[in-house]
């Protein structure tokens, strides 16, 4: 490390959260809305898009909370640099050299990085307290003294400003390593390996980076074209994040890789991205070479020396986070109305294999095909011969006569038989219509993507296995039901006391019979036996009753019946929609809404915060403070008013690159795509 012309002293920090009225504050508060809809939303259907969404939904909130809200309440913090790459690139013999000491660990064994590690300047302390830059990581190490006085000068976190919400849960853990050897201003964090073999490691690479100001992605000649990388990469490219690569550990006269790599990154959008070039040399007690290091050390301290550039690169960054997350929370939106349509095409696919059921229900109980077998017979060994018929033909005096000769020449037990065949009847077809049901309806949700992961393993693809029970107490609750109009219409008539005496049974099975006696499904011969079962058991009632009740008891019970077979079938269907209910997505067409509303707000918002931004004025501190390996002459040479764009560089600090100068104001936030 170098220090020319005194002590080192960091930039004055900022006053803290945007002042109200302020564009800034207004795109916090649109941020924070965002993210509120975006917390809300669920994708849990696999409708079309729905994995691609879930990350992107993920991505966005997370980058809301790592970084943006964070960057935007305090615009002057150090610039955050993530070292991030392949497994066994040297990102943490990286970061050790250009400090000139050991502060992440460097080992053979991969991977080493399993707490990322923060490099700051003991004066840029107050800058990452656990309310700050990565709030949702719980800091290890390199806390302020709490015996120490506060520092006057630090800016109140977003959690003490008036009105903010406290930070989010810690998801895990960064240690902090404050040292004198990195200059105020910058931060390096040693990220894990984005191809580590551990999941939770890859995936904490992935936010650290798109938490980054900056990244200095680290890859070897024998790496450098992986495809995992490249993912990064080019997701790095489309929401315009500014990059610098290092390509490590190269042999002497392999220049060649060093030209294909540039090649790629121009192919895939990162043709101004700084490419360095570090030769493989042996390790000095387990550091390269100052020499090794000097060109990457040089462009980092230059960088940290220019106040400006560092809020240059940091806007422009979170200018493109911002523009990429917008069309993310778009994208998400779209993928909540898919997962509107999903839902309503699989509740339709319900609706309409249960509606069938209770056509194919109400059709099989009233065109006369329930009288047949069992409950014909029995119903024919009930009423006999056709003197009784006969009988009830010649006036409705002697009718009722009749009817109550009928009732008192009747075995008691009859009835009763009556009433068990039809149980047995309706049984079978509700049981057999709620089969159907449910195996149409879990066919169709098999074959949609949505409803397929849904239905493995439950058992719906035939009627519950207790329906049989369910449905033979309601059937035997419909019986109840017509025995009690009966009962009920013989009380508000005179006359007929004497007749419900002896037959109360057989005139609630002779209104059950006419209830199940139209004919329109019955052909040949059957017609003729219906008919006849029908005509017996309405001359039976109109006997008693007259025509006009019979006509309106026949209807209230067909409509009971129904009305029972419909609990049942809802109880059927109960099954596939109670799973959609769990899902929670039953508004997910208002939250989609919601969620465009929210991503035009931030779009709105961050176009004013550019336009009344303040462009920080180019320059460099009085005080520079160098990295190991950096020398002031060559700092002085990375001039960013100049440019030293994309150029690749050699440890001898000269330029080695093929394809000319590119611009740098991209990388120093002076120019947007």
């Amino acid at each position: 490390m170098e220090l020319d012309r005194g002590a080192a002293q960091s930039p004055p920090p900022a006053a803290g959260d945007p002042a109200a009225g302020d564009p800034a504050a207004t795109l916090v508060e649109a941020l924070a809305e965002l993210r509120r809809q975006l917390t809300r939303l669920r994708l849990p259907l696999d409708a079309p898009g729905a994995p691609a969404a879930r990350q992107d939904v993920a991505l966005a909130r997370d980058q809301i909370e790592d970084y943006l809200l964070p960057r935007l309440r305090a615009r002057a913090a150090p610039l955050l640099v993530v070292v991030g790459g392949s497994t066994g690139a040297g990102k943490s013999t990286l970061v050790n050299s250009l400090l000139g000491e050991q502060v992440s660990a460097a080992g053979v064994l991969r991977p080493t990085t399993r707490e990322p590690v923060l490099v700051h300047h003991p004066g840029d302390t107050h800058w990452f307290g656990a309310d700050r830059m990565l709030p949702r990581l719980a800091r290890v190490g390199g806390e302020p003294d709490p015996t120490a006085e506060p520092d006057p000068t630090a800016e109140p976190g977003p959690a003490a400003a008036a009105g903010a919400e406290p930070p989010p849960a810690t998801v895990g853990q960064l240690r902090l390593v404050a040292t004198p050897a990195i200059p105020p201003g910058l931060a390096v964090l040693d990220a894990p390996d984005v191809d580590s073999v551990e999941a939770a490691n890859r995936e904490l690479a992935g936010q650290l980076l798109a938490a980054a100001d900056l990244w200095l992605f680290v890859t070897t000649a024998a790496r450098y074209a992986d495809a995992v990388p490249w993912e990064l990469l080019r997701g790095a490219a489309e929401r315009r994040a500014q990059v610098a690569l290092v390509l490590d550990r190269v042999d002497p006269g392999a220049d060649a890789v060093a030209d294909d790599l540039a090649r790629l990154l121009t192919e895939n959008g990162l043709a101004e991205a700084r490419l360095f070039v570090v030769r493989e040399v042996p390790l000095v007690d387990g550091l390269l070479p100052a020499a090794a290091v000097g060109e990457v050390a040089a462009w980092l301290s230059a960088l940290g020396a220019d106040p400006g550039a560092r809020i240059r690169v940091a806007d422009a960054t979170r200018d493109g986070v911002v523009d990429d997350l917008v069309l993310r929370a778009t994208h998400a939106a779209a993928a909540a109305d898919a997962q509107a349509a999903a839902e309503d095409r699989l509740r339709a696919a319900v609706r309409l294999a249960y509606a069938d059921a209770a056509t194919r229900i109400e059709a099989a109980t009233s065109d006369g095909a329930i009288l047949r077998g069992e409950v014909l017979a029995r119903w024919q060994d009930f009423v006999g011969t056709s003197e009784f018929f006969r009988s009830v033909e010649h006036g409705i005096g002697r009718a009722r006569d009749a009817v109550v000769g009928f009732f008192r020449g009747r075995p008691a037990a009859r009835a009763p038989a009556v009433e068990n065949a039809i149980v047995t009847g309706l049984e079978a077809v509700f049981l057999d219509a709620a089969d159907d049901a449910a195996e149409h309806t879990f066919a169709t949700w098999r074959a949609d993507p949505a409803g397929a992961a849904l239905v493995p393993g439950l058992g719906l693809s035939h009627a519950a296995p207790g329906l049989r029970v369910e449905v033979a107490e309601q059937i035997r609750g419909w019986q109840s039901d017509v025995l009690d109009l009966v009962r009920e219409q013989g009380a508000s008539r005179r006359g007929t006391a004497r007749a419900l005496s002896f037959g109360l049974n057989a005139l609630g099975v002779s209104l059950m019979i006419l209830v199940f006696a139209h004919t329109g499904g019955v052909t040949g011969a059957e017609v003729g036996i219906a008919g006849g079962t029908a005509v017996v058991a309405q001359k039976l009632l109109e006997a008693v009753f007259g025509d006009d009740a019979v006509r309106r008891l026949t209807e209230i019970a067909r409509t009971r019946l129904a009305d029972r077979a419909a609990t049942i079938l809802a109880a059927e269907s109960a099954r596939f929609t109670d799973l959609l209910d769990a899902l929670g997505t039953q508004d997910s067409a208002e939250h989609a809404a919601e969620l465009r509303a929210a991503a035009g707000a931030v779009e709105s918002a961050a176009r004013d915060e550019r336009a009344a931004r303040a462009e920080p004025e180019p320059g460099r501190a009085e005080q520079v403070q160098l990295l190991r390996g950096a020398s002031r002459r060559a700092v002085d040479a990375v001039d960013p008013a100049a440019g030293t764009g994309a150029d690749r560089t050699g440890p001898d600090g000269t330029g080695e690159s093929g394809r000319g100068r590119p611009r740098w104001r991209r990388l120093f936030g002076r120019e947007a795509r």
